[in-house]
């Protein structure tokens, strides 16, 4: 037999001790969590000695998961509800698919004359949290730029005075007729579900101001001017107490549009 070479004794040597300090255990990957120190172990080549070190818990790798955590129950809970109130889920008794607003869906109204009557109207009674004093029979559209002059317009006019507004009078919403009742003449906004009129309005401190007693007159007159001015816009047509004799005690707000911009008088 040929004699063995210092090489070949070298690797016989490494291949036996590989084999003693052999792990018990696989060597695959764990999971993220369960990292526990590591064990380093090291040849010499000089003297073919082993040694072996524990890693510092730095190097040996994270102590904990960066998987995402569970969203805590409180914060979950938190979501669903504010998804149920701004869209995600339509509040309970809201029409037009506007949570802010507040009915019941009613349907076709046949009109007794021809011209009137609405295919698919709803029953407001309340708009971004202020009440209407009895419930105004109008269209989604109708609504919908009602609740738009209320957030943007009459609440911002009255601002805090009194608490705010808790309530709005409601003077007439639809109603089969022709326009100022005259006879011949077209058929109202109104007989199309169309418009609303709108008198007075309720403080939360049991204070009112009304078109008929304030328009023009200090405080209360400027905030029913910025009302009305502000309407001009979310409304196509918008009539007060400058306008006719018709409209001297309330406001006159309609979504017809026979032109580029808004009628306000």
């Amino acid at each position: 037999m040929k004699a063995l070479t210092a090489g070949m004794i070298g690797a016989l040597c490494l291949a036996t001790m590989a084999v003693a300090y052999a792990p018990e255990r696989s060597l695959r990957p764990i999971a993220r969590g369960e990292v526990h120190p590591a064990l380093i172990v090291s040849i010499d080549p000089k003297t073919l000695g082993v040694t072996a070190t524990v890693a510092q818990p730095e190097r040996a790798g994270l102590a904990r998961s960066l998987r995402p955590q569970l969203r805590p129950k409180r914060l979950t809970t938190k979501v669903t509800s504010v998804a149920a109130t701004s869209g995600g889920a339509a509040r309970r008794g809201s029409v037009c698919g506007d949570p802010a607003i507040l009915g019941q869906p009613v349907g076709r109204v046949p009109g007794k004359i021809s011209g009137c009557g609405l295919s698919d109207a709803v029953r407001v009674h309340s708009v971004s949290g202020v009440q209407l004093s009895t419930s105004a029979l109008i269209d989604c559209t109708t609504a919908k730029s009602l609740k738009l002059w209320v957030e943007r317009g009459m609440k911002p006019a009255v601002g805090r005075r009194g608490g705010g507004v808790s309530k709005m009078r409601l003077f007439a919403s639809y109603a089969c007729r022709t326009r100022n009742n005259k006879k011949g003449a077209k058929i109202s906004e109104h007989g199309k579900g169309r418009a609303i009129d709108i008198g007075a309005f309720t403080l939360k401190d049991g204070s009112e101001i009304s078109v008929l007693k304030d328009w023009g007159r200090g405080k209360k007159g400027r905030i029913l001017k910025e009302m009305h001015t502000e309407a001009c816009g979310p409304f196509g047509t918008v009539l007060g107490p400058n306008s006719d004799k018709y409209h001297k005690d309330h406001f006159h707000f309609d979504t017809a549009r026979y032109r580029s911009g808004s009628y306000c008088k």
